[in-house]
């Protein structure tokens, strides 16, 4: 069994300290493009969990957020923006 290492894969912008301000722009704006084509792929998934979890939490479920680092800290921040009109919603999203 072979073993993927997921945060520890080969950098696609090494030497980032040798590179122009343009290159780095560049390389930013083309790892933004990377993930929304990733994203892209996947739509008719986020689609398919959508329409499927909402009749759920209307009959009651929940829904939890989890995240640990920068996940969680965003786990933190979209359970805090929820507007006031559905507060209500604040006991069905739970973020851990």
């Amino acid at each position: 069994m072979s073993f993927y290492k997921v945060t520890e894969q080969e950098s696609n912008h090494k030497d980032l300290e040798k590179k122009s301000v343009s290159e780095l722009v560049n390389a930013m704006h083309e790892e933004d493009n990377n993930a929304l084509k990733a994203i892209n792929k996947v739509l008719p998934n986020i689609t398919n969990l959508i329409e499927n979890l909402a009749p759920k939490i209307k009959k009651g479920g929940r829904l939890f957020y989890i995240g640990a680092g920068t996940s969680g800290r965003l786990v933190f921040w979209m359970h805090q923006s929820v507007p006031l009109p559905l507060e209500h919603l604040l006991k069905k999203l739970l973020g851990l």
